[in-house]
């Protein structure tokens, strides 16, 4: 009932109106020249700035920063860098591209090429084997086939040594045989040693044959005695050892004492050849009875190897055609008795 409490005839509380009245118009002006919107820009100055976006919180909690995240400006690499990855990785894709001819070459009989000994182009003579360790043997196993490489290469090198230092005798105390049997191991043994004990294991561990394994222990062991007998060096034997290098050292000059070194140090390789041969030989050894081989085995490939040999299977086919000829004529012929 509050509406019902004014007075009508009180002042005005319009704002409009009381600024009308308020206003110093002259009454000669009248209502024509009175308009109410032409303080509407004082009004407008005073601008009322937003509240600023707030997120409410609990009470229990508080406002953590948030760290921007700072992009990480990218690694700059330099040329040189960039030249040997480029260099390495078309290395490496060659050697894939080697692989892949060499395995797809595997599949396809005689069409791999001999590429060891590795011979200049120069020379008439060509290749007499395939050698690709990393191809044909077993991942598990070629490392020990690598060693046994290198021990060939030792083995060769000390050849090689003891024919220049035997050289040297010949020259310093007049040792002939000596200088001749060293020229023989060199141009004898280094390619008998490929052939006959490096050879056989590589097939062994390329094909699993326990032939192989017995061929290689048994000339390996062979090797592993001559090199106990040349790092001893007995007189005109061809090989440099102790025992003339000591003679040299002990028969005085200076020329023979700086030779007998030589020739002493040349037997401490062999003997270092002849412990890693050992090492070597009990290695293999261990791999090839790990792997479920035995004797019998091989002799089981032997008989099937010999079986399958078209000249043992010619031989025999022919010995047997032999005998029953020789058994049709006596049968033809009568009995004089």
């Amino acid at each position: 009932m509050s509406g019902f409490d004014d007075n009508p005839f009180a002042d005005p509380t319009d704002p409009s109106v009381r600024q009308a009245t308020s206003t110093n118009v002259r009454p000669q002006d009248g209502l024509e020249n009175y308009s109410p919107f032409e303080n509407q820009s004082n009004m407008n100055r005073t601008s009322v700035q937003p509240p600023p976006n707030t997120v409410a919180t609990p009470s229990g909690f508080t406002t953590v920063p948030i760290d921007t995240p700072v992009q990480a400006k990218p690694s700059q690499v330099s040329t040189d860098e960039f030249q040997k990855r480029q260099e390495e990785l078309e290395r490496k894709a060659q050697e894939l591209a080697r692989r892949e001819e060499a395995l797809r070459n595997a599949t396809i009989p005689n069409v791999r090429q001999n590429n060891w000994p590795p011979l200049p182009s120069f020379i008439p003579a060509q290749p007499c084997f395939y050698q690709d360790i990393n191809v044909e043997i077993p991942v598990e196993f070629q490392r020990v086939v690598q060693m046994v490489y290198y021990m060939w290469m030792v083995h060769s090198g000390l050849y090689f040594v003891n024919f220049v230092v035997s050289l040297a005798m010949l020259i310093q105390a007049g040792a002939g045989s000596q200088f001749g049997l060293s020229l023989l191991y060199l141009c004898l043994f280094s390619p008998a040693a490929y052939v006959c004990w490096f050879r056989p294991l590589y097939k062994a561990f390329r094909s699993d044959s326990s032939v192989n394994f017995m061929a290689f222990f048994l000339i390996f062991a062979a090797q592993l005695g001559a090199s106990v007998i040349s790092a001893v060096g007995l007189p005109n034997l061809g090989s440099c050892g102790f025992v003339n290098g000591l003679s040299l050292i002990a028969s005085g000059g200076g020329g023979n004492i700086f030779v007998g070194i030589l020739v002493v140090i040349v037997g401490i390789g062999y003997g270092a050849a002849a412990f890693l041969d050992f090492l070597l030989l009990v290695k293999v050894h261990g791999i090839y009875r790990s792997t479920g081989a035995s004797f019998a085995k091989a002799q089981q490939e032997f008989s099937q190897g010999v079986f399958r040999n078209e000249v043992v299977q010619g031989a025999a086919a022919g010995a047997a055609q032999s005998v029953i000829q020789s058994q049709m004529q006596n049968a033809s012929q009568p009995n004089r008795y």
